[in-house]
């Protein structure tokens, strides 16, 4: 089943229903589409740490990491050295990986690249939008996009972005409307994407 009951008797996807963070999260963010290189840049760092995890264990540490990371800030992440580094693997408000910790400012400074040649992070991820969904909301963890869009951030240099990790990412940032047939968000997040205009 995937949708539910939610306290003010709408439907909603059950997986907002998993922790009471989750609802505002779910009304608010998921499914809407963005075009902000920080909060892309910021979804994927924050997808880079959920692998393993789960995205409670994130979104509730999502200020620290915020704070931690300069605001996903790509230019202040990007020059990151083995201080910084040191910091966050001492930093208890995060998930203290290093591979990760180390895979965010390769990013980082990878996002400059892609920037500089593409003119924005959001101009190049929003190229691998499925204009039309092949398969119906929640009943796949990839697809031909994500696998599309994590091969050309690999051969960028990018880490920590599989075809799964990517797929979550396009989920979360809009670039496909995967809310269930029935929730109460799926219309708002379509009418946003409908008026919705991708940087070029």
């Amino acid at each position: 089943m995937t949708t539910m009951i939610s306290p003010d008797g709408r439907q909603r996807c059950t997986w907002c229903s998993a922790a009471p963070e989750f609802l505002h999260y779910h009304d608010t963010e998921w499914g809407f589409p963005v075009k902000d290189d920080r909060r892309l840049f910021e979804k994927l760092c924050l997808e880079t740490f959920q692998s393993g995890l789960s995205w409670r264990t994130i979104l509730a540490k999502r200020d620290n990491f915020r704070s931690a990371f300069a605001g996903f800030d790509i230019a202040k992440v990007a020059r990151f050295g083995q201080r910084e580094v040191d910091s966050l693997l001492a930093n208890e408000g995060i998930v203290r990986h290093r591979g990760k910790i180390e895979a965010v400012i390769n990013n980082a400074q990878r996002a400059e690249e892609l920037i500089q040649n593409e003119g924005s992070l959001a101009a190049f991820v929003w190229r691998y939008e499925a204009p039309n969904i092949e398969f119906a909301p929640q009943t796949v963890s990839t697809s031909a996009q994500s696998m599309a869009l994590s091969k050309a951030l690999k051969a960028r240099g990018w880490q920590f972005v599989g075809p799964t990790t990517v797929f979550a990412f396009m989920q979360a940032m809009g670039l496909l409307n995967d809310h269930a047939e029935g929730c109460v968000i799926r219309e708002k997040a379509s009418a946003a994407r409908a008026a919705f205009e991708p940087p070029c």
